[in-house]
């Protein structure tokens, strides 16, 4: 079986978000000001979240990408994951975290059959992460990347958010990470958030074209630029490099035409694009007795409003997403 939208896209990927809480308070995705958390009977329980994934599986989903929030500040994060990694005919697991916690949890989380982690880490200078995040905790971090590698985690995949101004000038050392360690480290757009005015996100926004300039050793690596098989960046090796370097443009060049993505929110609504408002609700089926048939049509339904594209780099609606209604870290990112 195979979800299939209007346009010929094969949707085989979900991304589950597990929680809408988190542990940092980085300001283009979960700023302390305004942000309100779920109550627990509002969010999807454990035993929801599996229903629905192998419902997901049987429709044709592939790939289940765990996100939040901050997943691992979840209890019974583990467990879960490991039930999840167990269902028949899932090919992919893969959870994305901003590393705080991982150093404590890596060998459970590689112990119940996750193999790919992405952590966020925009920036190399502890007081720079603590001003960006809201804490000093640029050492656990560190140190939850070491032991991600010392357990085996391959590809192990870091997400920098490139703001113009904030931290555009790492660029160059982020990227030389990938010299002597097998990462790969991912530079992104920086997409629209509702808490800043456009003027501020024109100001804070950098193109990909633009990131590629500040390491001139690309030049020398083109020829090693290959497509990302997990993800839409556009992959390079440096010179002598044991990792990659990689370019996400959602905004500059997106990839609309390649989406294959659903999202679930942690409060059961099916999202068929991060930048569209429009959700289907799910919560109240698995609440009502859902079976799988009803859950699935439930998802082929929400495939068949997936919208060709997003219309972020219009010129007459170009502030969409600073109007949604959710911030980043509710939407799973």
């Amino acid at each position: 079986m195979s979800l299939i939208d209007a346009y010929g896209r094969v949707i085989d990927y979900l991304r589950l978000s597990v929680t809408d809480r988190c542990n940092l308070q980085c300001g283009y995705c979960a700023p302390m000001a305004g942000r309100r958390h779920l109550a627990r009977r509002d969010i999807l329980t454990y035993e929801e979240l599996l229903t629905l994934s192998r419902a997901a599986v049987s429709a044709g989903i592939r790939k289940i990408r765990v996100t939040g929030g901050e997943p691992l500040v979840r209890k019974g994060i583990v467990e879960f994951c490991r039930r999840l990694c167990a269902i028949e005919g899932l090919q992919d697991f893969a959870l994305t975290t901003n590393g705080l916690l991982l150093e404590k949890k890596a060998d459970h989380l590689f112990e119940a059959g996750i193999r790919r982690v992405n952590v966020s880490l925009d920036t190399m200078r502890p007081e720079r992460f603590q001003a960006i995040t809201g804490f000093n905790r640029l050492h656990d971090v560190l140190a939850g990347l070491e032991e991600a590698q010392r357990v085996g985690f391959t590809p192990l995949k870091l997400n920098v958010v490139v703001m113009r101004g904030i931290n555009d000038d790492e660029i160059p050392r982020l990227a030389d990470l990938t010299r002597e360690n097998p990462w790969h480290v991912r530079f992104i757009e920086l997409m629209p958030v509702k808490h800043w005015s456009p003027a501020v996100y024109r100001e804070r926004f950098m193109p990909v074209d633009e990131m590629m300039t500040r390491i001139p050793a690309l030049e020398a690596a083109k020829v090693g630029m290959t497509a990302d098989r997990t993800g839409p960046a556009r992959m390079y090796r440096l010179p002598r490099a044991r990792g990659r370097v990689g370019f996400i443009a959602p905004l500059s060049r997106h990839f609309c035409c390649s989406c294959n993505r659903l999202r679930t929110t942690v409060d059961g609504k099916i999202r068929n694009c991060l930048f569209s408002e429009e959700e289907l609700e799910v919560k109240t089926a698995l609440r009502d007795g859902a079976n799988s048939y009803d859950l699935i049509r439930i998802l082929e339904q929400s495939v068949a409003q997936k919208p060709r594209r997003h219309h972020l780099t219009d010129e007459t609606r170009s502030d969409q997403g600073l109007r949604s209604r959710r911030g980043m870290y509710a939407i799973g990112g």
